[in-house]
């Protein structure tokens, strides 16, 4: 985050209601992302507040209220009285939205360029030591009058031409993208030329986007989703060979009686932490959870901690909301990827 208020600016808030926005311009934020909602969250809990409804789930445009944080837990639902939005809340404002090419952050990251009275020795230096496979030849950064690649560069000696930068250019069909253009529309260009030039939305150049970029930018995106669904099937194997039907539908409480089915298939990934956790507000299910724990028969695994590691799986499945501009903050991943792996020891 760019700004963080202090403590006596967010207890000023306590007891008024604000819309969504003005808080996150509190924080310099516009956009709610899985790393800015943690560090907006843990400030406010650090102030002893909280919102209701919760600002991190709430739709975009709605008003927040300011609250003590023991007001905020005490107005949380019992699990008989949550539906399955309340268990598993992914809000609409998370569904997934357009990706445009300027949405990788190499798109909007800077290029570097050299100018039409650079030596084609010195553009090549360049080349090798910052790893580049190519190099725009710009006057500032709007007119751009070829790409040194590579391949133009073999070209150029193939062909017998002399040496200079002019003739090692590229200077047709050259790969430009405005990065307002969708990204999906983009991909044939980009699998031609192995780069995209891209422009931004004042017409100079705002950055590259290679081949390299697309795939290391859906790797970060794609993998906490395969993540997540490794991790709740091996939860359903596990729960679902050890625990009995009657147990399963005590934590059905968002269906009528009628509809609850016992089976781990039909339940969310809230209802996951509800099975186990021992620590819930209502005696019954708190009861209950320490059957279910009793008879995973897992001794050698530490009740607390694994509950509590199963709750921050939930946020952060539930905090997965599109492709974000920015890759997955490193704790995240590193929270999805231990859990997948303890899992795998104990129901894989």
């Amino acid at each position: 985050m760019n700004q963080k208020p202090s403590t006596e600016e967010l207890l000023a808030l306590k007891g008024t209601e604000v819309p969504l926005g003005e808080l996150l311009d509190l924080f310099g934020v516009r956009v709610r992302r899985p790393w800015n909602v943690h560090e907006i969250a843990e400030a406010l809990t650090d102030a002893g507040l909280a919102t209701l409804p919760d600002f991190a789930t709430c739709a975009p445009g709605e008003r927040v209220q300011v609250v003590p944080f023991a007001t905020a837990v005490q107005s949380e639902p019992e699990a008989d009285e949550a539906d399955t939005a309340e268990r598993d809340p992914l809000p609409s404002a998370a569904l997934p939205q357009r990706l445009r090419i300027g949405d990788l952050p190499s798109a909007r990251g800077g290029v570097r360029c050299v100018s039409l009275t650079t030596e084609l020795s010195q553009a090549t230096y360049l080349m090798r030591q910052r790893g580049y496979a190519q190099i725009p030849v710009t006057t500032g950064m709007t007119t751009i009058h070829g790409v040194i690649t590579w391949r133009s560069l073999a070209l150029m000696y193939e062909r017998g031409k002399e040496s200079s930068l002019e003739n090692a250019m590229q200077q047709e069909s050259l790969p430009l993208a405005d990065a307002r253009q969708e990204f999906f529309a983009c991909l044939p260009m980009l699998s031609e030329h192995g780069y995209l030039l891209v422009r931004g939305e004042d017409g100079s150049l705002s950055g590259i986007v290679t081949q390299a970029h697309v795939v290391g930018r859906f790797e970060s995106a794609a993998r906490p989703f395969f993540l997540l669904g490794e991790i709740e099937s091996l939860l359903r194997r596990w729960l679902g060979s050890r625990l009995t039907e009657e147990a399963i539908k005590a934590v059905q409480t968002n269906k009528k009686p009628e509809h609850r089915s016992g089976r781990v298939e039909d339940l969310t990934f809230g209802d996951y932490v509800y099975l186990l956790n021992g620590e819930q507000k209502k005696q019954a299910m708190a009861q209950q959870a320490d059957l279910n724990w009793a008879a995973l028969r897992c001794e050698s695994l530490d009740r607390g901690q694994f509950v509590r590691h199963l709750q921050r799986v939930k946020d952060v499945r539930n905090r997965i909301a599109h492709f974000d501009a920015e890759p997955m903050p490193l704790e995240s991943m590193r929270e999805l990827t231990a859990f997948t792996t303890l899992l795998r020891d104990y129901a894989g």
